[in-house]
């Protein structure tokens, strides 16, 4: 297929001659008018009625037991896993086919992360390759995961629901049962996901979304952290607010915190934002059939929702048969403003991160050659 065609196609989709991003913000009256009411309060900060509003919302959506509205998705990784005992020289299996906040987010602990294969339909973590490596390099020693060759604590897996489709997460579950593994997601990009008939970030003990300007909702920048259980709520919450003791006018802090608390002018936003999110996924998801529809009996493939998933289709993906047809379509592409973009350096080949234990990343390094990320903004006119 000639990536004139390919050009072609995305513009008649979008019905413009103007550049083509690869993911919009939506906005409309509603936002303006939230964001206004805000500013008007005088509440911009992280003290305001929105931001507990807004974490209602996010925790009625989803299902979660708990949801901490915070300053973006890495800060919710962060204090996701520091909220579940991850510390200096623990150890965190995670995929190396992932935005770097995930591997970030796991140096910020103190903890080194362990790179293991992601599933070639999934794009996430292979719950299958993890639990080879475990059987081939790891033991339990009183209840607790060591690695045999230095006998330090492995202690969780941070699996990423890769552009909106869920993770095997049922199967990643299992192995953390049988082998003492706390299981932190990464839903960062998976608001709106459902595996089987659960949102993501409801498997493991807390998990992290973003809300940045590329998402599918955005509060500008902002995340979130679903907790599953009280203890996890309330600690997650006393330590993105600077771990600050009640007081009536005393400035009192007990531990290190952090001062992660979503500002409730983002807030406003987001609540005026998560009442379109159906809307919004659904038109994603037209998006996406177009596409499909499209690529379909060509040599391009597109990455279609895994198997008893509902995706919200994040970013469109196809995989190019070659890394030269990849490169050469997004050079061509962006040369005519139509944005599209290859996926991340798989973290392991980044400078700081290439001294820590990699297992063999096949599927990793098939992918990160052939993906080409569309243009996937949402648009009513995909109903048509």
């Amino acid at each position: 297929m000639e990536n004139s065609k390919i050009t072609a196609f995305i513009r008649e989709v979008f019905s413009t001659d103007k550049p083509i991003s690869l993911h919009e913000p939506t906005f409309g009256k509603t936002d303006v008018s939230a964001v206004e009411a805000a500013v008007k309060s005088t509440f911009v900060s992280s003290v305001g009625p929105e931001v507990d509003r807004f974490g209602s919302l996010v925790k009625e959506f989803t299902g979660s037991q708990g949801a901490i509205p915070v300053t973006n998705g890495t800060s919710a990784l962060h204090v996701a896993l520091t909220a579940a005992g991850i510390g200096s020289g623990d150890l965190v299996i995670t995929q190396a086919l992932s935005f770097v906040a995930t591997g970030n987010a796991i140096l910020y602990t103190g903890a080194e992360p362990i790179f293991c294969d992601v599933n070639i339909q999934t794009m996430s973590l292979c719950p299958v390759k993890l639990r080879f490596f475990l059987e081939k390099n790891a033991k339990l020693i009183d209840g607790s995961c060591h690695l045999k060759a230095c006998n330090r604590t492995i202690k969780a897996i941070l699996p990423m629901h890769t552009f909106g489709h869920p993770a095997l997460i049922d199967d990643l579950g299992s192995v953390c049962v049988d082998w003492n593994l706390i299981l932190i997601e990464d839903a960062a990009e998976s608001l709106g996901s459902y595996y089987k008939t659960a949102h993501t970030g409801t498997f493991g003990r807390m998990s992290a979304i973003s809300f940045n300007g590329n998402k599918v909702i955005t509060t500008g920048g902002g995340g979130c952290v679903l907790t599953m259980c009280k203890d996890d709520h309330d600690t997650v919450k006393h330590l993105t607010s600077t771990a600050k003791v009640n007081s009536k006018y005393e400035f009192e802090h007990d531990m290190l915190g952090y001062n992660y608390r979503m500002p409730n002018i983002n807030a406003a936003l987001g609540c005026a934002q998560i009442v379109k999110l159906p809307s919004l996924i659904s038109q994603k998801r037209a998006l996406a059939k177009l596409y499909e529809n499209f690529f379909k009996g060509s040599y391009v493939k597109f990455v279609a929702e895994p198997p008893n998933c509902r995706s919200n289709y994040w970013l469109n993906t196809i995989l190019m048969p070659s890394k030269l047809k990849k490169d050469q379509l997004i050079q061509y592409a962006n040369s005519k403003g139509v944005n599209v973009r290859p996926a991340w350096v798989p973290l392991n080949r980044l400078k700081y991160f290439n001294g820590f234990l990699s297992e063999e990343l096949d599927c990793t390094n098939y992918l990160y050659d052939r993906i080409v990320n569309l243009p996937s903004s949402p648009k009513e006119e995909y109903f048509a």
